[in-house]
């Protein structure tokens, strides 16, 4: 969707006679539905007559094209400036322009991520290149206008008020490879940015180059998918077995009418193998060349899930990355604008309300928006009281939609080599709900160890790291995290036992699960819900504790320490004890091959324990973890 378009000469003039932002309005109101603010009518009037300047003192081609507002294709994102034309050679090429009015930046540590005043305070933002880059390629990648007209973009970044200084903060070394890609020109560039308009542009014809933009269908370019077939070629990461294989080809078999609206639910258990099968089905969604996304509530086990598929091909990550999203973007979305949405843990699907999300409901907006929505969820895995994603939700939202739902249960289990009976052990003892499997599990399948002391178990995770092992040490949300976001403060104290860690990092919480210094920290629920490793350390909290009056394991609404997860929960016992239950559930169902336990409650140690003595199968590692307890209180 393009707000305004126009030729430049049509641009200047309209910008010369003061009708550039009435214009733009009008557009927008009727395309958008609604009115922008003062500031963003502000923000056009003043980056619109600088761009006004810099094409006419370019002296490019009257029939240049001119986009304003446009909109990417499946997203909310609105790219600021485009110019399209012919360049000296007579090829067809346009130009994403990202404009700002800052006035001032500071550096980051992150990656191609910066700080800056916005709205009413200073936040991380996107470098204003990476900004102009990522959608570049986006248009390029799935837009089918442009690679089949074999139309070249390119961008860069135009800070019009923004001062150059010594040293200049958004130039930093960090920065650099994508502002080889994206160029940033400051306030005293402008003959810099004139030049490189006129070269890549200036000969004009640009009005073809733009009705091919606007009216290009939106599909992955076969590159793209071409590239995404050759990194699950021997991906034993992606390899499917047994009832994965029938529910895969169920998936499948809903694609032979995808226009009429289908809402498929893949139910399962943690280590059921419901993150490979939703990226295998992404995987033929896009080899199909179907205008399809995969969705992600948690950032984290985005962002480690995309670092395992693109690990031989680092070069491809910017461009893979399009495919893959956030869940909260959806709420505006006209309806079966995708072909499909492939949404993995879906039960942290949010609310009205939740962080940072404009609309009502997640499953609502991700139904509306696909012809073909798939659902990956466990009902126990809710773990704040804003996560609405169960199948009853679904369910319901599917019917209010007119979208036939299809229920796919999987119940193999592929974590925990095998122990699904661990797990099944654990649902058990934290009083989760009862199940087969209450008195144990087949122990020569799984290492379960109960220790007195944490910093045994940091000792026993570091001794798996260095024989090569994927080993973290995890904790509940029982402790705060230290106001500063880039200090590595030992937040998680256990005075008792003199013990003390850091949380993992803040600013690079998303790949916890795959730096190698991390075994050094410990990660919460938000950095490892939906992934796992080969031995897991857990660290049981405060905010947990058995009641030995009534023989129950409740939860502390004092000694949770989420503000986010415990609101309007504090007279609400009983849903604080399923979350609290649930995040602890997740943690120790991280491991593959081991988990490690110590719980700060001595009640619950104890029962724990008790627990495991109540089998007569109880093994002998559980045992010698057993031989010198050393309680504290």
């Amino acid at each position: 969707m393009i707000i305004y378009s126009n030729t430049a000469l049509a641009f200047r003039r309209d910008v010369d006679e003061n009708k550039i932002v009435d214009s733009i309005q009008e557009q927008f109101a009727a395309k958008i539905g609604h009115r922008e603010s003062p500031s963003e009518r502000m923000s056009w009037r003043n980056s619109l007559r600088c761009m006004e300047a810099v094409l006419r003192n370019a002296q490019i081609a009257d029939d240049c094209g001119v986009l304003i507002e446009y909109v990417i294709p499946n997203t909310s994102n609105r790219v600021d400036f485009i110019i399209t034309g012919e360049d000296e050679s007579g090829d067809q090429n346009y130009i994403v322009v990202e404009l700002k009015q800052w006035e001032e930046a500071e550096a980051t540590d992150i990656n191609n991520i910066v700080t800056t005043f916005v709205g009413r305070g200073k936040r991380n933002v996107p470098h204003p290149s990476c900004q102009a880059d990522s959608y570049n390629r986006s248009m390029k990648n799935m837009n089918e206008g442009i690679y089949d007209s074999h139309i070249c973009g390119y961008a860069c970044a135009y800070l019009h008020n923004y001062h150059k200084k010594s040293p200049e903060p958004l130039l930093n070394e960090n920065y650099q490879d994508t502002i080889k890609t994206a160029p940033i020109y400051f306030i005293d560039d402008y003959r810099k940015l004139q030049s490189f308009m006129k070269k890549m542009v200036g000969r004009g014809n640009g009005m073809e180059i733009l009705y091919n933009i606007e009216n290009g269908r939106v599909r992955p370019s076969r590159k793209l998918a071409d590239c995404i077939d050759s990194l699950y070629r021997g991906n034993d990461e992606f390899i499917l077995l047994d009832e994965q294989i029938v529910a895969y080809n169920t998936i499948l078999k809903e694609l032979e009418c995808i226009d009429e609206k289908k809402t498929v639910i893949v139910k399962g258990g943690p280590g059921t193998g419901k993150s490979v099968l939703s990226f295998k089905v992404m995987h033929e969604m896009i080899s199909r060349r179907l205008n399809a996304k995969f969705i992600a509530p948690n950032e984290a086990f985005r962002e480690v899930m995309v670092h395992k598929l693109i690990a031989s091909k680092v070069d491809q990550t910017k461009n893979i990355k399009l495919l893959f999203g956030g869940s909260g973007v959806f709420f505006d979305t006209p309806p079966d604008v995708y072909d499909v949405l492939v949404v993995d843990e879906a039960h942290r699907l949010k609310g009205k309300g939740a962080f940072m999300y404009r609309g009502d409901n997640q499953v609502r907006d991700i139904i509306r928006a696909s012809k073909l929505n798939v659902f990956f969820v466990d009902d126990h895995q809710r773990i704040r009281k804003t996560d609405i994603g169960t199948v009853e939700e679904i369910k319901k939202e599917a019917a209010l939609a007119g979208s036939e739902a299809v229920e796919i249960e999987l119940r193999a289990q592929y974590r925990c080599a095998g122990a699904e009976g661990f797990i099944n052990w654990v649902t058990h003892t934290l009083q989760i709900e009862d199940t087969a499997n209450f008195d144990g599990w087949d122990e020569e399948a799984f290492e379960f160890r109960v220790f007195d002391d944490p910093g045994d178990i940091y000792e026993m995770i570091i001794e798996k790291h260095n024989a090569g092992y994927k080993a973290r040490m995890l904790a509940g949300f029982a402790w705060e995290w230290s106001a500063d976001k880039n200090a590595q403060i030992d937040d998680v104290t256990i005075p008792e036992c003199s013990f003390a860690m850091p949380w993992n990092e803040r600013n690079k919480r998303t790949l916890f699960a795959v730096k190698d210094d991390a075994v050094n920290q410990i990660g919460c629920i938000h950095t490892v819900q939906g992934l796992e490793f080969d031995y897991i350390g857990v660290i049981i909290g405060n905010d947990l504790r058995y009641d030995y009056e009534v023989g129950t394991v409740t939860a502390v609404y004092e000694e949770y320490k989420d503000a986010a997860g415990k609101k309007g929960l504090k007279n609400n016992q009983h849903e604080l004890d399923e979350l609290v239950k649930n995040i602890y559930k997740v943690l120790l169902s991280r491991g593959m091959k081991g988990c490690y336990l110590y719980c700060r409650d001595y009640g619950l140690q104890h029962y724990i324990r008790s627990r495991l003595e109540a089998f007569a199968g109880v093994s002998g590692h559980v045992r010698a973890a057993e031989e010198q307890p050393r309680y504290h209180q």
